[in-house]
């Protein structure tokens, strides 16, 4: 039987899986190989440089930018707050001085004599790194991140928004058809990364972010829903650092789509478990898909059916979901995979393959309008 690869979501209920936590600039990393850590473990930390805070003192007492240093009451590395006098001029006589006082907290990092600005610089900013995963540190980079792993049930999705949280998983729809309304949002799901079934509604999103829901995952989402919630039109290839308030995971698509059985029904067997979500998604080069981490031990022969798959493998037994008209949104088996191209309704030749749907229908599309549901 031939077989081919092609691109494909991740749905899988275990696979050993790696993430890298690293800091934007060198730093102190906190954890050591062998280490077990919580998502929400701080694993490495810095510290960036403050906010820089420019005074034309010059300006302010009305002299040239050469005799600012004689004036100057602060010098180079000392400390200074708001309103603290900077610098201040002899004056006539010791009378009708001027004052140039602070308008930073900081500490003063240059006195310029050419341009007669006095540059202070803020507090230095903490930025710590987050395990996001719980799992064990297997690799440290000094000065960096570590490398965490665990293992896994693992759901990618189509489109998400919003960056990384984490939280239990709550069931919230009863089928994966089942449309997400915000009476099925309550106050007990503060925290929770909910789970509906087939279209989240706008009015579903903004009852999450009142009650305070860490995540929604769901099949579809409108995207006129999209446009009033975020307040914006979504033009950019690339999402998660939105501060909507709330993380959204779409796991099929735009519109009325419901989740997909295998993923629903995956979901449900997790609830309860911590997982980890990350909305960002990225569309060019460099794709990346929005996420479902749920760290759990599987039982040992789901392990040995996932651990050796070649990833992207499609051949006759595989999950596929067709992407484009007119079957958008089916999802079904590969059945058969003919080796020689063939003729479509346009008249161009096409490598095809046969998918078999839920309801036993056999649905012939080409190789190049399908996405591999890997797991």
């Amino acid at each position: 039987m031939a077989h081919a690869y092609t691109p494909g979501l991740m749905v899988t209920p275990w696979t050993r899986h790696r993430v890298r936590r690293i800091l934007p600039i060198p730093g102190e990393v906190k954890k050591k190989v062998g280490d077990r850590v919580a998502a929400t473990d701080v694993v490495a930390e810095t510290f960036m440089p403050g906010n820089v805070n420019p005074i034309n003192v010059a300006n302010i007492l009305s002299m040239p930018p050469g005799d600012i240093p004689d004036c100057m009451l602060k010098q180079v590395g000392d400390s200074v707050d708001i309103d603290e006098p900077l610098a201040e001029t002899s004056g006539i006589f010791g009378f009708f001085k001027a004052m140039c006082r602070s308008q930073a907290v900081g500490t003063i990092e240059t006195i310029s004599e050419v341009t007669g600005q006095v540059i202070i610089r803020g507090s230095p900013l903490p930025v710590q790194v987050t395990a996001y995963l719980s799992g064990e540190v297997v690799e440290v980079i000094p000065d960096e991140g570590v490398l965490i792993e665990s293992d896994t049930a693992f759901v990618q999705g189509i489109f998400g928004i919003g960056g990384e949280t984490n939280g239990p998983v709550v069931m919230a729809c009863d089928s994966p058809d089942q449309e997400l309304t915000p009476d099925r949002i309550t106050q007990e799901m503060t925290g929770a990364v909910v789970i509906g079934g087939g279209r989240m509604t706008g009015e579903a999103v903004k009852r999450a972010i009142q009650v305070g829901c860490a995540a929604i995952v769901s099949g579809g989402l409108d995207d006129a829903d999209l446009r009033e919630v975020l307040g914006y039109d979504l033009g950019v290839a690339i999402t998660g650092s939105e501060t909507l308030g709330v993380t959204l995971v779409v796991t099929e698509g735009f519109g009325e789509i419901a989740m997909a059985e295998r993923t629903f029904r995956l979901l449900g067997d997790c609830q309860g478990f911590e997982a980890s979500v990350n909305g960002t998604t990225q569309i060019r080069a460099g794709v990346m898909r929005p996420e479902l981490v749920i760290p759990h031990t599987s039982d040992e022969h789901t392990r040995e059916a996932n651990a050796d798959r070649p990833i992207g493998l499609l051949e006759a037994g595989t999950s596929v979901r067709i992407i484009r008209d007119p079957y958008f949104g089916a999802i079904g088996t590969v059945v058969d995979m003919p080796s020689e191209p063939q003729e479509l309704d346009s008249g161009s030749l096409a490598r095809v393959l046969s998918v078999e749907n839920a309801v036993g229908e056999r649905l012939v599309v080409p190789r190049a309008n399908v996405e591999l549901i890997e797991g």
